[in-house]
């Protein structure tokens, strides 16, 4: 397998990597599994490291494991948010309740127009789960209401405009095509770096084996040694004339003409 194909299927794999890591810090950033974050994130940054600097070849493999755990952790941040609104619009159901009770929320921080209220079915049964938040005034006691509730009564129950996660699911995704950017940019670095390497250790051999013939090589009569450029091909004139020079040997008269006297 040629090297750019090997190159190819690494950075698909790292770029399948990052995704499925997105993935998987998503479902441990819930109460259970926050401890977990911190060393798996620095691992994870770790190996990003490791693998992006094979991709490049050089070290700018560090700077691109920085921006894609970036990208990532924005990623997860932003789908974190609306883990409620996308667990409502799964398995959600609308129902027509009525506003029994309202009262300022406790948590509400700067928010302080926010306010909880109590749900009730038309028959009088309480909604289960946590009590409905929304801006004071919005609401008053005896209103219908339509809204999202979580069958389970887990979830604090939403309007059903308040629960579109539209625009939180378009953030990860261009968070996520941000990561996947950051590693095909490394790959293509990567690939760079490596014909460069390969073009100057290409003339280097080009130019022992040039060094070789000249000192090697039998003058003619004229006292003239000669070489046919074909077989350097990567080896300009000027640097041909500078070999010739630091074995003792000039130029012939003619411009450009790869004969040199002794």
């Amino acid at each position: 397998m040629s090297r750019g194909r090997l190159r190819i299927l690494s950075a698909i794999g790292i770029g399948c990597y990052a995704l499925a890591a997105i993935v998987g810090f998503f479902l441990l950033a819930d109460d259970r599994g926050r401890g977990l974050l911190v060393p798996l994130w620095i691992a994870h940054g770790v190996l990003l490291a490791v693998l992006l600097t094979r991709l490049c070849a050089d070290e700018v493999g560090l700077s691109a494991a920085l921006l894609v755990v970036g990208a990532s952790l924005t990623a997860v941040y932003i789908a974190d948010l609306a883990r409620d609104d996308l667990t409502l619009e799964r398995r959600g159901e609308r129902i027509t309740a009525t506003v029994v009770g309202d009262w300022p929320a406790p948590d509400r921080g700067r928010e302080t127009d926010t306010y909880d209220y109590a749900l009730a079915r038309h028959d009088g049964s309480r909604l289960p789960g946590p009590s409905l938040r929304a801006v004071s005034g919005s609401l008053a006691v005896g209103q219908s209401v339509t809204v999202l509730a979580d069958p389970d009564g887990v979830l604090r129950p939403r309007l059903p405009g308040d629960a579109d996660a539209t625009g939180d699911v378009l953030g990860v995704g261009a968070f996520a095509l941000v990561a996947l950017g950051v590693v095909a940019a490394t790959a293509r670095r990567g690939a760079a770096v490596a014909h460069r390497r390969e073009e100057r250790a290409r003339v280097a051999e080009q130019e022992h084996t040039l060094r070789e013939a000249l000192r090697t090589a039998s003058a003619d009569d004229h006292g003239f040694v000669e070489v046919h450029p074909a077989h350097y091909p990567d080896v300009p004139h000027r640097r041909a004339a500078g070999i010739a020079g630091e074995l003792g040997l000039e130029p012939a008269d003619e411009p450009g003409s790869w004969r040199f006297r002794r």
